[in-house]
């Protein structure tokens, strides 16, 4: 169990959830020292007091007096609000970690104008299953402890990395929207399949399989992603028919270009919703 108090989530939705989700089935922290805040949702709030036997409350009847850690789970585009919002009732002893996509450390200072540790986390959407790879960059105010808490926390939902707040956007690229690439590709091997006698289900559990073994074996080994593929291909077999016709069809350049493109998003955001330049 963490030392901390309470933990408090400013919004409740999906990443909100998983994090929570994780941080008790993980045994990180007790359901009662959990606390999920939003502005208008009585609903989503009492699903989630059902599911996980936890607090919720309007951001309006917050008190942050008994809080420690708070992350902020919101949409970008309410973040300047939410942390005015939050401002007065912010205290010394808080550790903020920030689940805001394409929003800096450096504009969560400038708004909040306190030395208070902040700390970027974007996890992805396979922290539902507690499958994540998070990323992690430290602000200005941020101390050893403080970094340990973010990684314990993050633990909770799978695997961390401790990166630049640089390469925060081409992280975002991969990781971020990295989880509908591969449903994409999943998405068109079931298709072929279907077209090709297979049912559904069973097109989508071979693909679904294949996928998840190859990227098993990947994690598990010395070599690197070229050096297994080589090694599964036979000359003028059917293996190196698939990936001619990927390489004709661009499909190693699509790639590239969507990380790339997904990367570029994440630092147009930051100049949307920050209004500051980007780095």
């Amino acid at each position: 169990m963490l030392k901390y108090r309470n933990i408090t989530f400013i919004g409740a939705g999906s990443m909100a959830e998983a994090m929570i989700s994780g941080l008790i089935n993980k045994a990180k922290i007790s359901p009662d020292r959990i606390i999920a805040a939003n502005h208008t949702n009585e609903n989503r709030r009492l699903e989630l007091t059902n599911r996980y036997n936890i607090t919720t409350t309007s951001v309006q009847e917050l008190s942050l007096t008994n809080t420690d850690v708070i992350i902020l789970a919101v949409k970008p585009k309410q973040a300047e609000e939410v942390l005015q919002q939050l401002r007065p009732a912010l205290q010394d002893h808080h550790v903020i970690l920030s689940v805001l996509a394409g929003i800096s450390t450096t504009y969560i200072e400038e708004i909040l104008n306190r030395s208070l540790p902040i700390i970027r986390v974007m996890p992805n959407t396979s922290s539902m299953i507690g499958e994540s790879i998070t990323g992690i960059s430290a602000g200005k105010y941020v101390k050893n402890e403080d970094l340990d808490l973010a990684q314990e926390l993050s633990k909770a939902i799978g695997k961390v990395k401790i990166i630049s707040e640089k390469q925060m956007d081409v992280f975002t690229g991969i990781a971020g929207s990295g989880p509908a690439y591969f449903y994409y590709l999943l998405e068109h091997m079931e298709d072929v399949a279907v077209e090709n006698g297979l049912d559904r289900e069973l097109a989508r559990d071979i693909a679904a399989q294949t996928l998840y073994g190859a990227s098993k074996m990947v994690m598990e080994s010395d070599d690197s992603p070229a050096e297994l593929r080589k090694k599964v291909t036979s000359p003028n077999g059917t293996t190196a028919a698939g990936l001619d016709a990927l390489a004709e069809n661009g499909g190693g350049v699509a790639i590239e270009k969507a990380v790339e493109h997904a990367a570029k998003r994440s630092r147009s955001l930051r100049k949307e919703f920050e209004k500051i330049p980007v780095m």
